[in-house]
Parts: structure tokens; sequence; C-alpha cells
């Protein structure tokens, strides 16, 4: 049980492995390998950037060398119940599509279905400290529902030192993992199966990435510019506003069919201003501010919003989804009022304040159940009917789509549902609104498709798993130092512990 400490070259243009192993300057740039200290005098074994390996074939050996685990990895061709719906990544096309295309790996059931997470983090637990440290996570698809996601079988693989994000360079830190498992799959390793009690040659396959934006956009070029989405890559469907200076992806009419009375319109949607509430000043930064009226303006839409100029100020007409002094009320006194589980999210009547009318310090996972629980049930009395349905709707849609169980037969429904949802909300919402994250989830289903549930995919479990090494930082002049120690020895107790007798573990770290 250990790791590799790997040089790397300050500029992220080597690793000093292989034929650079006993290089003292990177041959790209000419960068010193070591370390610079006061008046530029380099410091000699001191490296300037280091790359934290932890060997994942070692771990995979280990893992089979426990007898329950070894029985738990043949669990999705052991008892996955098989009945056509999507409740495990084993039943997602693209893995019957590996089995279909290698049968000789599908033939052993042993062998392992794996994929890798990568993102950045601060170490410091400062948000005003520029650092970000980076990291592979991976975990094994083979186990059953109820383990594959748990801390125990989140592997950690590579630790990017910081203080920068290497950005598009990151594949020169994924090289020793890449050839590791090229390895696992050209020619597999040795092991034992301790629960079956015999020898085995051990290989793997990475069907697919989890990947955050930030490494997606770097690695593919996609989630930026013109051709942002890269499902709608090859179609430049996009538009820069002239006056936010924002891409906004519209249009989403061209997803219906043909014979859909929405794809006969030849003009943009309109949406109708219902209530003529008071206009109202602007403060801060919005989205619903005069360059998104005067895009409008300048598409000849919605005319009856264009803005008030006065003396002193300039005022907006208030559009069908602004939300009244009254409304704000109701909504933070309705999230102000409700108890959720331990664990749940973070403790709600926290994050509405009555005094300034506003949800304020909400983290990932609690825009999550706000949009899939709280939210219908806190705008069931505010903004008008057309409006608040849609917005429900669109909750809906989130909830049906995080099942556990996905009904393959459901899922075009969905696809057309969220497709009229667009279409709706772009009827109501300026045009400055529907950005990146918007135009995604047209795409949903279809990711949902191909790789089964969400659950096995989404951030939510890796973003724990960030705030535990986050949590190993003892000293936080090397914050990768105290990562790697502190994963070693708790990865120790946890394999020796499970050879202890007359021993039940509980869980605590």
């Amino acid at each position: 049980m250990d790791y590799v400490k790997i040089h790397a070259c300050p500029n992220d243009c080597i690793l000093y492995r292989k034929e650079y192993e006993d290089f003292a300057n990177c041959p790209t740039c000419g960068t010193s390998r070591w370390k610079l200290g006061n008046k530029s005098k380099v410091k000699e074994g001191i490296p300037a950037n280091v790359l934290w390996y932890f060997p994942p074939i070692p771990r995979f050996q280990r893992m089979f060398r426990n007898k329950a685990i070894s029985k738990e990895l043949t669990w999705h061709a052991d008892k996955r119940i098989r009945d056509g719906y999507l409740r495990h990544p084993a039943d997602s096309p693209s893995l019957k599509l590996v089995d279909c295309m290698w049968p000789d790996f599908a033939y052993e059931p042993r062998n392992l279905i794996l994929a890798i997470s990568a993102d950045g983090i601060n170490p410091h637990s400062l948000m005003s400290f520029a650092y970000s440290c980076w990291h592979v996570l991976m975990i094994t698809y083979n186990l059953s529902p109820w383990l594959c996601m748990k801390r125990k079988f989140v592997m950690l693989t590579l630790l990017i030192s910081g203080p920068r994000q290497s950005g598009n360079d990151i594949d020169v830190y994924l090289a020793p993992l890449i050839d590791d498992l090229k390895c696992l799959w050209d020619k597999g390793v040795d092991a034992y199966d301790a629960y079956r009690e015999e020898s085995f040659s051990l290989r793997a396959v990475l069907p697919w990435t989890i990947n955050n934006f930030p490494v997606y956009g770097n690695k593919s070029g996609c989630v930026k510019g013109y051709r942002a989405c890269p499902i709608c890559a090859e179609e430049t469907y996009s538009t820069r506003l002239k006056h936010c200076r924002k891409m906004s992806y519209t249009g989403h009419r061209r997803f219906l069919p043909l014979s859909h009375p929405y794809r006969r319109q030849k003009k943009a949607f309109n949406g109708k201003q219902e209530f003529n509430l008071e206009p109202k000043p602007l403060r801060g930064k919005t989205k619903d501010g005069v360059a998104s009226i005067l895009d409008l303006l300048e598409m000849n839409l919605r005319t009856e919003l264009a803005p008030r100029i006065g003396e002193k100020k300039t005022f907006l007409p208030a559009a069908c989804y602004t939300l009244s002094k009254d409304e704000k009320r109701s909504i933070c006194n309705s999230l102000s009022g409700v108890k959720v589980p331990v664990g749940y999210s973070s403790i709600v009547r926290n994050l509405a304040s009555m005094k300034d009318l506003k949800l304020v310090g909400l983290k990932s996972h609690d825009y999550h159940t706000l949009m899939q629980q709280l939210l219908p049930v806190a705008i069931r009395v505010v903004l008008p009917k057309h409006v608040r349905d849609t917005i429900t709707r669109l909750c809906f849609f989130f909830n049906v789509l995080y099942s556990k169980v996905v009904d393959v037969l459901k899922l075009d429904d969905l696809q057309r549902e969220i497709v009229l949802i667009l279409c709706s909300l772009e009827k109501y919402f300026p045009p400055s609104f529907f950005d990146i994250m918007i135009h995604l989830t047209v795409h949903l289903v279809r990711e949902v498709k191909l790789c089964g549930p969400v659950l096995y995919r989404h951030m939510y479990p890796f973003e724990r798993f960030m705030m535990i090494l986050k949590g190993y930082v003892r000293n936080r002049n090397r914050p990768e130092w105290c990562i790697a120690e502190c994963y070693i020895v708790e990865e120790a107790v946890e394999f020796f512990s499970d050879y202890l007798s007359n021993v039940h573990i509980i869980g605590i770290p």
C-alpha cells in the first residue's frame, strides 16, 4: 500500500518518467526540474511540481483477496435483475455493446467495469485563497447499487499538485493511469479469487468517464463558444447577444416532430404580459437587466417591456416571471418552515433570508433538492399560472430523471416533455437566461438511454469524497502530502479490519 511520487514540469509539459526519468531540465520548455529558492537558486533534490500516483492494479488485486468483496464483484452478472428496466450501469446499452463487441471480455464476470471522475478542490477551504489541486477518482461498477458508490470503493488514483489547475495539459498527468488501464485491457494481470479459491487473469474496461465541465471543456472544446454543446457541435444554433454579450442557446423547436404546431411558427415565441405590476428599479447583478430587454427589442419581441429611462434611475416594467415583494415573502416563508431529515440537505430555514427576501448560501446539493422537491411547493401560490406550471413541469422532469429504476418505454415521452418545457420557457424568459446549462437538459434523456440511471454518474458522491480529502489537510504548506498520507493510512486500516476476527466494522473512519 503505497503511492508513487512522479516529478513533473512546472509548466505541465512532461512527467519525468520513462525516457525523461534522469533529465534535470524539461526538454520542451527548458525549465529546471527542481524548485527555485531565494535569488533564483536551484534547490537540488526538491521537485518544482509533483504528481502523486496511487497505482490501481494492486488495489484491484487486494479486493479479490477478500472473500466478501470478491463475491460482490460478480454481482452485476450473478444477481442483477434482468427485466428490461435500467437499474444499474450494467443494464445500459453502452456496456451491452462492449459485451457484444468483445465476447471474450464479457465471458469472465470478474473483469472490472470502471469509471473515472476528475475535478479540482481548494484544500485550504478558503474561497479567497486561489489554490487548486486536482484529483482523479475511480469507481467499480461490478458491485451492487448499494456498494459501488460508497466511500470504501471510491478509489483515489491521481493527485495533481497545485496551486494552479493543469487545464488543457491534464492529459500529461493522466499518462501513468492510462498505461495501467491499457495493461488491464490488453494483457490483464494475475489475481487470486479468495471466494472461489483460484487464480485468474484480471482485465478491466473504462466505457465512460464522469467529468465536470472544466475538464470536459478543456479536453473536448465543448461547453465553450458557439459550438458549446457536444451533441449539437456541428450545428451552430447559438448566437451571441448584442447587448448582453452572452451566448444564447434557443430554438428548441427543432427537437419537436415536424408535424407539431410549434414547428410551423415562422416567428420566435413571444410571451404575453398578463399582470401589469409597478415598474421596478435595477439593483445588483441579474440576467433580467436593461441589456437583456434591449436584446428582446432588437429581436422585435415583447416591446411592452422596454425600459423607462428617468432622470436619475432606469425602470423596467415587470415581466410575467417577476416576483412582487409579497410573493418573495411567501416563498421565503414556505422554505423557512421546511424540516428535512438529518443529512438530506442543508438546514433549509437557514437558506431563506427573510431580511433580504432571497435564498443565500446554497450548495450544489441544495439546488438538487430544491429543484426536485421544494420549489414546486414554494411557488404554488405565486407567479402567473402559465409560468408557474412550466417551472413545476421542469421540476417534475428532474424528479423522474433521477429515478432509481428507469422504464425505457417512457423515455421517449420524457424527451418530448422536456422539449415542450424548454419551448415554453422561451416564451416567458429573456434570451440571456438560456445559457449552455439550460440547453443541455434537452440531451439528458439521451444520456440516460445510453448510460443508465443518473445516480451512478452524478456529482454528489464525488463531492462528498472531495470534502473528505479536504479534511485530511493538517499542514497547509503541504496539502497534497497530507492528503496522500492520510488516504494511505485509512486504506490500510480499512484493509486490516477485514481480517480481524470477532470484530464488527461500524463504518467510522
